[in-house]
């Protein structure tokens, strides 16, 4: 059966892209989410079994919304996406719960190698 997963960005074309991604590699998109506060309710709304999330976003970024998502679901599978030059904001995801870390621009090996190490 086909892995279920969010992707959280602000960007479309971004989504867009990792969509395609996972897609061609059998993996099912269940919803889209363009700030952490919308991907907290989308998680909330479609229990993925994986949450790809950029960590900068308007509203609330994305390691508030890891942090979220974490209170609803201790178990929840989150791998980050951020831009060069975020290590802080890497190492804050991890130590808040983030299971892997992707670093943009990403090549599209690099999403699957993290999603499968996560999810198989």
């Amino acid at each position: 059966m086909a892995k279920n997963i969010l992707i959280c960005d602000d960007a479309a074309f971004m989504r867009m892209m990792i969509k395609d991604i996972l897609t061609k590699n059998g993996y099912n998109v269940v919803g889209e989410a363009e700030n952490g506060q919308k991907a907290i309710d989308a998680y909330s709304e479609y229990n993925p079994d994986l949450v790809l999330m950029d960590i900068t976003m308007p509203e609330l970024d994305g390691i508030g919304a890891l942090k979220g998502i974490k209170a609803k679901d201790a178990n929840a599978n989150v791998i980050m996406c951020s831009a060069m030059g975020q290590q802080a904001m890497v190492i804050e995801a991890i130590q808040s719960g983030a299971r892997d870390f992707i670093v943009k621009p990403f090549q599209a090996e690099r999403v699957l190698e993290a999603v499968k190490k996560v999810i198989g």
